[in-house]
């Protein structure tokens, strides 16, 4: 059986389905246990498959291309444009100290010059493991954490630059002219498979193609013809693929065609990958390597070393305090994802030996359980003394000196909040609810700004702008009497403007408005994007907050029972939160009132982790003026987050979610279809918070 492909499938499929888990058990990293399983079934113990086999030798090939596109995919380009100096700063330390310290390592033990030259590519690449955790405490932000995830880009792409060159020289290119040809050819290949890949990307998403299955296999087109050019330009084939996604990153945005490609790569072939590896390990040069215990404990003290020697003399020189330095020494330390390729590929090639694999597997076990242990201790340093104290947004946070229990309960400010009126079915609900947003604490009142639009041109062709002028002026003196029976400040705004969402965006930009509130419109609007055309042409434009109420015809706005699911520890989830307190403070009358805070979190949690979580949400109802807020916090483990949400929601009100938004390749692009199809879904109604783009 384990000699026919099928079979062999079947088998890889089994270990991929059923170790993860045993390994999470033991809190290691799911690519130890993958590996431990490789040995196990492999030709030096069980004997189940052959590492040799046409079958898996073909899966785990696509497994190492998998796996360095999707570092490519993963990287936040934008946030590595914001600090791009210091990060390539950053970014040039690490790679030149661990550049050193491979080749030193090398020639110390009598290697030759092109292995040297691959234990310096070793040496120099990383993966930031702790970012999630990072991004679970809010502080993804701090300008060190953007510098070090930033360095990954520049130490990556050169480590993967030197490999190819390495591979190069190792093939006999030793001539001036073999060298400068294989410069060429790799920046040639370079140039063109950016190029091309963000050429093609861009064309699609000008021409709204959205079908999701047709997104997904150019992409995947993508990454086997950049992996398969790569090696026709002499160059490695991951590093065809790591280009390939950095490439696709420019230009694909969030949402579900970026989950299914790194879903498939995961879950299947990268696993595959580190069962292959796992074949090729021989216990018996494992049990050797002891004799060569000292090259091991040079490499973990190079890895270690020379990535502190980097962050230490980058955050002094960017004048960063201890817990940003440890902060940026934890990211840059676990070597894992290129690190393992470069080391396999090395491996194959005949250039590295059994006891260099070994010892970077002991490299990888070590900095991949220090790492993010280090990022724990130091982003928890770095929070506790002023948390978000500098955050813009609707919610500012306090965090009293009190060492044991340090409150971070919202702040609320009063709010100046513009509300476009067309439709007077929804124009009460969308005001009442504008009117429950506006206090701020101590009672103090902000404005409510009703806006009525008119478009010259369009009114034209109708043949009645006079009539429309005199409806929007109807419109909002119907607008200014629901202000006065709210007993809110009232002040209408009527705009002339050929674009709709743009005059929405400039209207609120000219009247500093702390928050844009509009309707989602009708159901039959909701299409691949979120709310619509002329919602999201005012998310693209808005300089402010966007909150799109979506009531269905039976919603009133007696929101009672309020569902707000909290994806981390941040002042975006606070804005959140805090609108539920706005909403819920003018219901509190009514008995049964309270706000629900949804936390789906990673099922690798522990009771610990659990509680400290159930913590950190109880802090912030801490509220020194008002009487008992009924908070309640209900903690799940994931996957199925839209499940789980929906299914939660049928026993509130209102849900408030909130859609993220970014730039790609210079184009604003709308939130994921993930946020659009659970709006759908809920039977309540809901409020989505879409920021602003930066």
């Amino acid at each position: 059986m384990m000699e026919h492909p099928l079979g062999i499938f079947a088998l890889l499929v089994a270990i991929a389905v059923l170790v993860p888990p045993l390994t999470r058990r033991l809190r290691l990293p799911d690519l130890v246990g993958l590996l431990a399983a490789g040995v196990l079934v492999g030709p030096h113990c069980l004997q189940w498959l052959d590492a040799q086999g046409e079958t898996i030798t073909l899966l785990s090939d696509i497994g190492a291309i998998y796996l360095l596109f999707t570092v490519g995919l993963e990287i936040d380009l934008e946030e590595f444009n914001r600090v791009k100096n210091r990060s390539v700063g950053f970014g040039l330390l690490v790679f030149g100290f661990g550049v050193a310290t491979g080749v030193g390592i090398g020639r110390l033990f009598g290697f030759p010059l092109v292995p040297s030259l691959l234990l310096g590519a070793l040496m120099a690449t990383h993966t930031p493991l702790g970012y999630p955790i990072v991004r679970s405490y809010g502080a993804q932000r701090d300008e060190s954490v953007i510098v070090s995830v930033g360095s990954t880009i520049l130490t990556d792409i050169a480590a993967l630059l030197l490999l190819a060159v390495a591979l190069g020289l190792g093939g006999g290119n030793l001539t001036a002219t073999g060298i400068t040809g294989l410069f060429a050819s790799i920046a040639i290949f370079s140039v063109g498979v950016v190029w091309a890949i963000r050429w093609l990307g861009r064309r699609l998403w000008m021409r709204s193609i959205t079908d999701e299955n047709r997104v997904f296999l150019t992409v995947l087109l993508a990454l086997f013809i950049a992996s398969l050019g790569a090696e026709l330009a002499g160059v490695e084939k991951i590093v065809g693929a790591f280009l390939a996604g950095l490439a696709v990153n420019s230009v694909l945005p969030e949402g579900r065609v970026k989950e299914q490609v790194i879903f498939v790569g995961g879950a299947l072939f990268i696993p595959i990958f580190f069962i292959h590896l796992g074949l090729l390990l021989n216990l018996g040069d494992l049990a050797a390597s002891v004799n060569t215990l000292d090259f091991t404990v040079l490499m973990l003290v190079g890895a270690l070393g020379c990535k502190a020697l980097a962050a230490l003399c980058a955050g002094r020189w960017f004048g960063y305090n201890n817990n940003q330095i440890l902060l940026m020494w934890s990211l840059a330390m676990p070597k894992v994802a290129a690190t393992l390729a470069t080391a396999f590929v090395g491996f194959q090639a005949g250039l590295l030996n059994a006891t260099v694999l070994n010892s970077v597997l002991a490299v990888m076990v070590v900095t991949a359980t220090l790492g993010p242990t280090l990022t724990t201790r130091s982003v928890v340093a770095l929070m506790e003394p002023d948390e978000d104290s500098s955050q813009p947004g609707l919610a500012s946070t306090t965090a009293p000196a009190s060492a044991t229990s340090p409150t971070r309960a919202v702040v609320r400010r009063p709010l100046n909040i513009v509300v476009p009126i067309a439709n007077p079915a929804t124009e009460g609900r969308l005001l009442t609810i504008a009117a429950r947003l506006l206090k701020g604490d101590d009672d103090q009142r902000g404005q409510l700004l009703p806006l009525a639009l008119v478009s010259p041109n369009l009114e034209d062709a109708r043949g009645g702008l006079n009539r429309a002028l005199a409806a929007a002026r109807e419109r909002l003196k119907e607008a200014s009497a629901i202000g006065n029976s709210l007993s809110v400040t009232t002040r209408c705004l009527l705009r002339l403007d050929e674009d709709i969402p743009g005059g929405m965006s400039r209207s609120a930009l000219e009247q500093s408005a702390d928050l844009l509130l509009i309707g989602a419109g009708r159901p039959d609007r909701l299409r691949n994007w979120l709310f619509g055309d002329l919602v999201d042409g005012v998310c693209r434009t808005a300089h402010c907050p966007v909150v799109v109420v979506n009531l269905n015809k039976e919603s009133n706005t007696g929101f009672r029972r309020i569902l707000v699911p909290i994806k981390d520890l941040s002042s975006n989830a606070r804005e959140q939160f805090e609108l539920a307190l706005r909403l819920q403070d003018s219901a509190s009358e009514t008995s049964d009132t309270h706000i629900t805070l949804l936390h789906i979190h990673d099922p690798r949690f522990n009771r610990h982790d659990r509680s400290w979580m159930r913590d950190e949400l109880l802090s912030w109802s801490s509220r020194g003026d008002a009487k008992a807020l009924d908070l309640r916090i209900e903690l799940c483990e994931g996957p199925g987050v839209d499940r789980i949400i929906h299914r939660k929601s049928r026993d509130h009100d209102l849900v408030i979610l909130r859609s993220q938004r970014r730039r790609v390749a210079g184009l604003p692009i709308p939130a994921s279809d993930r946020t659009s199809n659970l709006v759908n879904q809920l039977a309540c109604g809901s409020l989505v918070i879409s920021d602003p783009l930066l």
